[in-house]
């Protein structure tokens, strides 16, 4: 089973219509016990990084994840619950984040506008494949995905796949038993759908 973490952020019905759609059991769910009884876990996200901690401090879960990030359970961040995996954001003040990649979240340059581009970065666009792993199992490089964010993470060594909008950024990350995704990918129609099955027939 997979549990999908409610904490006030975002639209996470859709997280569940995604999984169910791929033929895997989803709950949403914010209580401990739920949580640690599931195989796969799923931390999804909309809103400000320092507002999303507050709700993961808020309902106690920030321990939950760290337990269960350490049995080994594979995790999965969708876009802020990715962002919320690295160290710290520079959204609207400075906020630590779960600490579990290297680097900061930071807003895109301003000067990306003078190319055309719009902030925030909402719409399709295409991945660069840098490394394999099994979350992108049966992907092409240049594949598209669904982004909305002003935020985003710089590219580390824990890498898997890069985006470009005026920069490169981090669209795929991957550690251990822990992946995650700037994009959205139960909006990314067939290519998000096998970034979730393969999430679901993740073993590690």
């Amino acid at each position: 089973m997979i549990a999908i973490i409610d904490y006030n952020s975002g639209n996470v019905r859709s997280v569940q219509k995604a999984f169910e759609y791929v033929g895997f059991d989803a709950i949403i769910t914010n209580d401990k016990e739920r949580i640690d009884s599931a195989t796969h876990i799923v931390l999804p996200g909309v809103g400000a990084f320092g507002d999303c901690y507050k709700n993961l401090v808020n309902l106690d879960l920030v321990e939950v994840i760290h337990e269960n990030i350490k049995k080994g359970k594979p995790f999965l961040g969708i876009c802020v619950g990715m962002q919320l995996l690295f160290e710290k954001s520079f959204e609207f003040g400075i906020f630590e984040g779960l600490g579990y990649f290297n680097g900061s979240i930071k807003k895109f340059p301003e000067d990306i506008v003078k190319d055309g581009k719009k902030i925030p970065h909402m719409g399709w666009n295409t991945i660069n494949i840098l490394k394999s792993h099994p979350i992108i199992n049966g992907l092409k490089n240049g594949s598209y995905f669904y982004f909305v964010h002003s935020y985003s993470a710089p590219v580390i060594e824990d890498t898997i796949a890069t985006c470009n909008y005026g920069i490169d950024f981090t669209a795929i990350t991957a550690k251990d038993n822990i992946v995650a995704t700037q994009f959205h990918p139960e909006k990314s129609a067939e290519n998000g759908l096998k970034i979730v099955k393969n999430f679901g027939e993740w073993k590690c």
